[in-house]
């Protein structure tokens, strides 16, 4: 009988396990790019340009 006996037998099985392998990599790197747009739009806090930046602003940018 040997190893190659059950190769047709659970083709597809292993078919649909790499299939499905496969998506959840692509999910997670999607999942993982959009986190990662997310994150930079809430850091891209401007100073107000009217303002001039004094060295609190520099020393402490968190004080509003």
């Amino acid at each position: 009988m040997g190893i190659h006996y059950d190769y047709k037998s659970t083709r597809n099985e292993k078919a649909l396990k790499k299939e499905a392998k496969r998506k959840a990599r692509i999910e997670q790197r999607r999942a993982k790019k959009f986190s990662h747009t997310k994150s930079n739009e809430s850091e891209k806090k401007m100073h107000d340009i009217d303002k001039p930046i004094t060295l609190e602003d520099l020393t402490n940018p968190d004080k509003d």
